[in-house]
């Protein structure tokens, strides 16, 4: 019993950790479908929490009509299993759910029951049964199921910064989870090793091939341009498709599933119609010589930018150092004296920086699932108000459409930058004239209270002059502040 002691502790402290390691992998399976936004994590944490619960009262049940050492690894061992089954599913299952539930709030709940309920349930079994276990006598019972919750906690603990920290950057989600069923074949084996040892046995072979499995279909991927890579931040996918108005390769960075940044094979043009409208920079400030761009990922304005520009400099504020690596290795992105990027949250480095610049590029908010909501509001406008030069000119990327449901976010952000700024501006980039069609649309925000001509004797600028918006821009809905900044609710209605 000695033996059975330490290793019944250690089964609790490590089945905890598998506990929260899981849930934070599970918000990787969830991001490139349906994005990492406020209603995907309620829908993650509010099912695993009713799924351990679910665990906590039948392991105590079973515990009353039949406790062994045999049961409590059986019960790890079968959550292995279906910790394995989630690398075959989640997929098909979550590709389905996309493109069959339009409603994310509907689809993240529907996802996250089939996939994380079971082994979430099947853990949640192992602390009250353990405790059962290990109760020797009434007048200590107390404490006895004290320190086991207390050891379970403790390897959650560890399993959140282990998780957060190291192992979704360094193993990404499927070999995380091969990981963790292991982990739980291991632990399960410890605590009976005989029965259903050949049965055991044969897991732990099939886990290991499909590590083997997972690399070189990796490789496969790789030498076909497609690259599935998990950052502390991010889970980026980066591939090539042809442009079908061009005819021309494009290389795509995927971040959660959205494109966040294209490039031509055999250009410098840049990809995407909007990031052009950024060029209005020259109309609205002919002398800027130092900017700042809030969103790098494949830094293809940037790279523009810098040739264009000859004589100007230009920051980049990009959260995720990995992604940086990625535009270095797949996006030609290249050092520049002219370039400084800071691997920093915008927010951050808004409230922190000293710096002046003429021009303020927004592409932070091009994801319609996981939007910064920390930049959107009246703080951080303040805040980009306050580090522009005179005359300076904040240039914003905004997926909407402009009236509507679907244009809420839009119109409290618009309303947002009126309450700073002295002169807004829309530029819808596909439809000039239909405020009903979901597009991007460039706001301007000036901070000289001169009114601006629209017209530009450079024939490209003028084209983009002439997709202003002329029609009222109804303020119905309240700005957007650091205590309430509903963005999740008015982009799911855009969705």
């Amino acid at each position: 019993m000695k033996i059975y002691k330490y290793t019944l502790e250690i089964a609790v402290f490590v089945c905890g950790a598998v506990v929260m390691i899981f849930e934070l992998v599970g918000s990787r399976i969830l991001g490139p479908y349906f994005g990492t936004s406020i209603f995907v994590w309620s829908s993650l944490i509010g099912i695993i929490l009713g799924s351990l619960s679910l665990g906590y009262y039948l392991g105590g049940k079973l515990a009353d009509k039949k406790s062994g050492f045999y049961n409590l690894s059986l019960i790890i061992f079968l959550s292995s299993i279906f910790i394995g089954l989630t690398i075959l599913i989640k997929d098909p299952l979550l590709g389905f759910l996309q493109t069959n539930l339009s409603n994310i709030k509907i689809s993240s709940v529907f996802a996250s029951l089939i996939i994380f309920l079971p082994t979430s349930m099947l853990l949640g079994m192992i602390s009250p049964y353990a405790a059962k276990l290990r109760i020797n006598s009434l007048n200590k019972s107390g404490s006895t199921v004290g320190n086991l919750y207390a050891i379970s906690t403790a390897g959650s603990i560890v399993g959140t910064f282990l998780a957060g920290f190291y192992l979704i950057p360094q193993f990404g989600t499927d070999k995380l989870l091969i990981i963790l069923s292991i982990t739980l074949i291991i632990i399960s084996v410890s605590l009976s090793a005989k029965k259903l040892a050949k049965i055991k046995l044969l897991a732990l072979i099939i886990f290991l091939l499909g590590w083997t499995a997972i690399n070189q279909v990796n490789l496969i991927n790789e030498k076909n341009g497609f690259i599935d890579i998990d950052t502390a931040y991010n889970r980026i996918w980066i591939y090539n498709y042809k442009d079908a108005k061009t005819n021309k390769l494009v290389k795509i960075m995927g971040i959660n599933n959205e494109p966040q940044s294209s490039m031509f094979l055999d250009s410098n043009e840049l990809v995407n119609e909007y990031a052009k409208y950024f060029h209005l920079a020259k109309h609205f400030n002919p002398n800027f010589k130092t900017a700042l761009i809030l969103g790098g990922a494949g830094y293809s304005y940037p790279k523009d930018y810098l040739l264009k520009y000859p004589e100007s400099t230009i920051d980049v504020i990009e959260i995720d150092p990995m992604v940086t690596e990625l535009a270095k290795k797949y996006f030609n992105l290249k050092e520049n004296p002219r370039l400084n990027i800071y691997h920093k949250d915008g927010r951050a480095y808004l409230n922190t920086t000293q710096k002046k610049y003429d021009v303020i590029f927004g592409d932070a908010f091009t994801s319609l699932y996981s939007l910064p909501y920390q930049l959107t509001t009246k703080e951080a406008v303040q805040k980009k108000y306050d580090i522009l030069n005179n005359n300076g000119v904040v240039i914003l990327n905004i997926a909407s459409s402009l009236e509507g449901k679907k244009g809420q976010f839009l119109r409290a952000e618009y309303a947002t930058y009126k309450d700073i700024f002295p002169q807004v501006y829309l530029f819808p980039v596909t439809a000039p004239d239909d405020g009903k069609k979901m597009q991007n649309i460039i706001l301007v925000a000036l901070k000289s209270e001169i009114s601006p001509n629209f017209n530009n004797d450079d024939v490209e600028l003028n084209e983009y002059l002439q997709h202003l918006w002329q029609k009222k821009v109804d303020i119905d809905v309240p700005i957007l502040t650091d205590d309430c900044a509903p963005v999740e609710y008015y982009i799911n209605k855009a969705i």
